[in-house]
């Protein structure tokens, strides 16, 4: 099966493991806002990416100590599913998030976790692995990156225009919301910056 456009990028900003804790924090957070789900009950991300399937376990353990639940085999096809369902795992997930996963009704990026350049770098790589997507440039410039969470979109808009300068465009789609850009300077400057930083 060929691999996208967005799909390859997705690949190199995989070959950029996190050498710092803060790093590897911010970018599992960035992971956990833009999944399909994270919330108290349970956490889910699915992706088409096997090198991001790759990744994910190493950093979890790394960052954590811990394992998924349901995991796929990387060789199986279509779409892989990551799944955590233990209360204890979710709970200590949460806790290095700052939020309690019995009270916490909205997620929203705490900031003092990205403070850092490198840990606001770590966190969009994150976003873009678990909610991203970009566009071939032959086929006109977009990229984007979604979220069921509104004020995670707004917090990620401030981040993006202080880090970089970008004012991305925001649209709701399907109950979740998008942040996107689509001049073809600032794609590439997004991710190269993401890439650069670690």
């Amino acid at each position: 099966m060929a691999i996208s456009f967005s799909g390859n990028a997705k690949a190199e900003i995989c070959r950029n493991f996190p050498a710092k804790p803060c790093c590897a924090l911010a970018q599992c957070f960035g992971i956990l806002l833009y999944c399909n789900s994270f919330t108290s009950s349970g956490i889910k991300i699915i992706t088409e990416s096997r090198d991001f399937a790759l990744l994910l376990p190493k950093l979890f353990k790394k960052t954590f100590n811990l394992n998924f639940d349901i995991f796929p085999s990387v060789e199986a096809p279509g779409k892989l599913i990551f799944q955590i369902v233990d209360e204890e795992k979710i709970e200590t997930i949460m806790d290095a998030f700052g939020f309690d996963a019995a009270d916490t009704v909205a997620l929203h990026v705490n900031l003092p976790l990205v403070e850092e350049e490198c840990c606001k770098a770590a966190f969009l790589r994150g976003a873009f692995l678990a909610g991203g997507s970009v566009t071939d440039p032959e086929k006109g410039y977009h990229i984007e990156l979604a979220t069921t969470h509104k004020s995670v979109a707004a917090e990620t808009y401030m981040l993006m225009h202080e880090s970089m300068g970008f004012y991305p465009k925001s649209a709701q789609r399907g109950g979740g919301q998008v942040l996107y850009l689509k001049q073809s300077e600032l794609i590439s400057d997004f991710l190269t910056w993401k890439i650069r930083i670690c």
